[in-house]
């Protein structure tokens, strides 16, 4: 289960790969996190979404000890960040938006090095790091110089070393930025690989419909999390009406007026050939009642289909209610 406000105070058990409290974080004077609670299971594929400059890479940090909060309680994998020792750090994984590597040395030995930071033995590492390697479609450029791959090859060897000791819990901060459709899709794909095999997977995201795909999603505005649930639960939160595409032969102002007249029903358009968009608060009821509703007055449904909104509308809603409503608030 995903919530936004767990509940309880005591902090939760091992199930719980993530869980914050009342977090905020400050530099100088700059409030840049505030008052985030959140709760991720273990075993996930969490998305945190929002614009840039939002808070997401700090909150991140927070997650993985490379930060500490200024307010508030974490807990990841059951410990405190600020008690992290190697054990602890060895079940975490991170990948950086920037590439932090070597750029003077090759695939192989970038990962050769993060396995020796990790204490992987030799003969483990060896094995290790080709196994990795061939996951990723990097084993064939190994011996190539970090500096003379790719974009998408240097974000995929950044995410090998991450994976290099099998962490338990994975943070990876904008995972496909600057990266085409096709590599941000195969990105997508290794990360719900990964989520399968046991890891959780933890990313931030401003590629809105990225976080669709995730099990859970929290929507960050201003510093804060302003929504969080599964994609269907946010959707349903969202409350935005669905959009029903039917094509009839002969359509008339009759037609029309008996489909505005239809339960839930929004609004009501015609389009040329024949077509009519029906804007609706759930188009699954809506499509049989449009259907019956037209073959009554004689006309011929030739085709009909329902959309739901983007999730780019959803967030845009979510994050424009929650505006909203902070303003209300200091009125």
């Amino acid at each position: 289960m995903t919530t936004l406000a767990p509940d309880g105070d005591a902090p939760p058990g091992p199930e719980v790969a993530l869980w914050m409290r009342g977090v905020g974080r400050r530099f100088g004077d700059l409030q840049v996190l505030s008052d985030i609670d959140l709760e991720v299971p273990e075993g996930h594929l969490w998305g945190l979404v929002g614009p840039s400059g939002c808070g997401k890479t700090t909150l991140a940090r927070i997650a993985v000890g490379l930060l500490a909060p200024t307010e508030g309680e974490v807990r990841t994998l059951d410990v405190s960040p600020g008690a992290f020792g190697p054990r602890e750090r060895q079940r975490l994984g991170y990948l950086p938006q920037e590439f932090s590597l070597y750029p003077m040395l090759t695939v192989q030995q970038n990962a050769r090095f993060v396995a020796g930071l990790y204490g992987m033995g030799w003969l483990h590492r060896r094995r290790r790091i080709r196994e990795v390697l061939r996951y990723l479609d990097l084993w064939d450029a190994r011996r190539r110089l970090a500096q003379d791959v790719s974009g998408g090859m240097k974000r995929r060897l950044s995410l090998a070393c991450a994976l290099l000791h099998e962490p338990r819990f994975l943070v990876v901060d904008e995972p496909t930025a600057g990266l085409d459709p096709v590599l941000r899709m195969r990105i997508r794909d290794l990360l719900r690989d990964i989520q399968s095999r046991g890891t959780t997977v933890f990313l931030t995201t401003q590629i809105i419909e990225e976080a669709e795909y995730c099990d859970g999603v929290a929507v960050m505005r201003a510093g804060r999390v302003v929504a969080a649930g599964s994609p269907a639960a946010l959707r349903s939160r969202a409350g935005l009406p669905d959009t029903v595409s039917v094509v009839a032969d002969g359509l008339d102002r009759g037609d029309l007026a008996a489909l505005w007249d239809l339960p839930g029903v929004q609004h009501v358009r015609t389009l040329p050939g024949g077509r009519a968009q029906v804007v609706a608060e759930q188009g699954e009821r809506a499509v049989p009642a449009i259907t019956d509703a037209l073959r009554d007055r004689g006309r011929a449904v030739t085709a009909i289909d329902s959309q739901e909104a983007s999730f780019e509308d959803v967030f845009l809603r979510l994050v424009e209610d929650a505006r909203v409503q902070q303003a209300s608030e200091v009125e």
